[in-house]
């Protein structure tokens, strides 16, 4: 620092220079207190005294870095990590250290990281790996175990029967590598141009292919004409990729007899595209996590009906990277609707 400056600050006074250190702390991710030789607590940021005036959670937290700050004016670093539910769980590192001298130290400060959000994506990055590793094991296993039974097998029936047995463990196999490619894709950001696309496009590419699906089932498809005026920018193929994995899900998961409605419209400067089925429905503990990648409400169902637990992420990220999000609203018994939502475009695109 020069002289210069340290005149300045010698003449803007102990007091103003406080005032910036405060200023600038209060700016930090981390919560940061620092007590005097005491235990007064003499600074404290604004992380943490959000941190403890968090509504269940402030008297643990409190003590939690009270304690830490205790410890540290002993003469020693102190760490711990402290769980605390109010009424989600949040995880947070107090880590203290002594500061002005050892014996004793005139003070000591305390750094608190809120690592919920760190430790959430540690959890569900295991859980990917796990689920990968059994999704990719059932099909290869159940390919292995066809080939041994086709070897040396003589019955023109079995034979055939089990060749296709062995097609659609391949097909299987092959959805999954191809929705994991997909999925990477687009959480990747290579997605591509964005274009002017009719929303009444989308939704007709959508359904396509759809309806003799759902008439095998019993399901009645009932597809509500757009306003052909609605446009959004989107990735195309990616749009009509995710609402046709919603779609997929509402057929499969309906009972025969039922009925899946697909509408799309305009909320304000949004467009949506909702799907609704009269199903078996989410039960509220697994709401939050339908959109998680390999995540299944009725793992039994969904092996029968040979999905590969990627739809819902890949509707989730699709959502987010044209600027929307997707939701989903359910009754038990009753069934499920989702809605997708992106952002209308205010222009046709030229030549109608």
């Amino acid at each position: 620092m020069s002289l210069e400056r340290e005149r300045e600050l010698d003449d803007a006074g102990a007091g103003d220079v406080l005032a910036l250190v405060v200023q600038a702390v209060d700016k930090a991710n981390q919560g940061l207190v620092v007590c005097d030789g005491e235990g007064r607590v003499v600074l404290r940021n604004a992380p943490a005294r959000d941190l403890v005036n968090a509504r269940d959670g402030d008297f643990l937290a409190e003590k939690a870095i009270e304690a830490a700050l205790g410890r540290a004016l002993g003469g020693s670093f102190h760490e711990e990590t402290l769980d605390l539910y109010s009424p989600t769980r949040h995880t947070l590192e107090i880590r203290a250290y002594p500061i002005g001298g050892t014996n004793p130290p005139s003070g000591a400060v305390a750094i608190v990281d809120d690592v919920s959000e760190l430790r959430r994506l540690e959890a569900v990055r295991r859980d990917f790996v796990a689920n990968l590793s059994h999704e990719l094991k059932t099909p290869l296993g159940a390919l292995s175990l066809l080939a041994e039974t086709l070897d040396g097998e003589e019955d023109p029936e079995v034979v055939a029967r089990l060749t296709s047995r062995v097609g659609a463990e391949a097909t299987r196999f092959a959805r999954i590598v191809d929705d994991l490619l997909d999925l990477s894709r687009i959480e990747a950001g290579s997605t591509g141009s964005l274009s002017q696309v009719a929303l009444s496009c989308i939704v007709g590419e959508a359904v396509e292919g759809f309806h003799e699906p759902a008439a095998v089932r019993g399901i009645r498809l009932e597809v509500a004409a757009v306003e052909p005026e609605l446009y959004v920018m989107a990735n195309r193929r990616d749009l009509v990729s995710a609402v046709s994995n919603l779609v997929d899900n509402a057929i499969k998961y309906s009972e025969p007899g039922g009925a899946v409605h697909v509408t799309a419209g305009s909320e304000g400067e949004r467009a949506y595209l909702r799907v609704r089925d009269e199903g078996i429905g989410i039960p509220r503990r697994d709401r939050e996590r339908i959109f998680e990648r390999f995540y299944r409400v009725d793992r039994a169902r969904s092996r029968w009906t040979g999905g590969t637990g990627l739809g819902l992420a890949i509707v989730r990220h699709v959502a987010a990277y044209h600027g929307g999000d997707v939701s989903v609203d359910s009754v038990e018994g009753e069934g499920s609707t989702f809605t997708l939502c992106v952002p209308l475009t205010d222009q046709e695109p030229a030549g109608g």
